[in-house]
């Protein structure tokens, strides 16, 4: 018969809406399947260019800027099984609708915006959104913004309701350059940069000799 009850409980990871001023956590979207591909671009922001001296070469700018994307699916199948009101009647409306209000402005700011407009105000205000941060394990929590959101609905019931669906997902990590030092943003993109320091410290350094040479030349 098995376990079950000795089976691992699976990680899943998903995105955080976060109140920056209070630290509240206001939305937690985990995925549903993860994703078997992560795919991350890390642009170095060098300071050296052609002709510059040797100690412009060795030094960076700062935190290089790195994208992530990922591709993830959503399926209604299961909680249909299961009786689930909200799929019955919505399919993957609301989960989609989940996902696609992290990157419109609510409804609330654009008729304020409006308003302000509308009595001539000249400066309107901007639009801002709570913090966002991409979980995948204890090991990687990083305030990011979505650059990109595609999504592919693939199958529908009879109202036309959503019930399969890919997601394709593009993320830029905002660092303390972006949101500056003192923030939330800045401070959560220092804990993911010491952890990243603290997990290389656990690679083990290999001999000269495993790359066929046993000594730097011109030493």
């Amino acid at each position: 018969m098995g376990f079950p009850e000795r089976a691992p409980q699976l990680v899943r990871g998903g995105l955080v809406l976060l109140d920056p001023e209070t630290n509240q956590v206001l939305r937690v979207i985990a995925l549903q399947y993860n994703p078997d591909t992560l795919s991350r671009s890390l642009q170095i922001r060098g300071v050296g260019a052609e002709g510059a001296e040797f100690s412009e070469a060795l030094r960076l700018k700062g935190p290089p800027v790195e994208t992530i994307k990922l591709e993830a699916e959503i399926d209604a199948t299961d909680k249909l099984e299961t009786g689930d009101a909200t799929a019955q009647s919505l399919g993957l409306h609301a989960q989609l609708a989940q996902l696609e209000t992290l990157v419109y402005p609510s409804s609330t700011d654009l008729r304020a915006n409006h308003r302000e407009a509308s009595g001539g105000s000249i400066e309107i205000v901007a639009l801002t959104k709570p913090l966002l941060l991409f979980v995948w394990s204890a090991s990687r929590v990083l305030p990011v913004r979505i650059t990109e959101l595609s999504v592919t609905e693939e199958s529908f019931d009879a109202a036309l309701n959503p019930l399969r669906a890919k997601i394709s997902l593009g993320l830029r990590v905002l660092t303390s350059d972006d949101t500056g030092f003192a923030s939330r943003a800045g401070s959560l993109f220092i804990s993911a940069l010491e952890e990243k320091e603290r997990l290389a410290t656990q690679a083990v350094s290999g001999p000269l000799s495993a790359l066929g040479i046993n000594s730097i030349p011109g030493g």
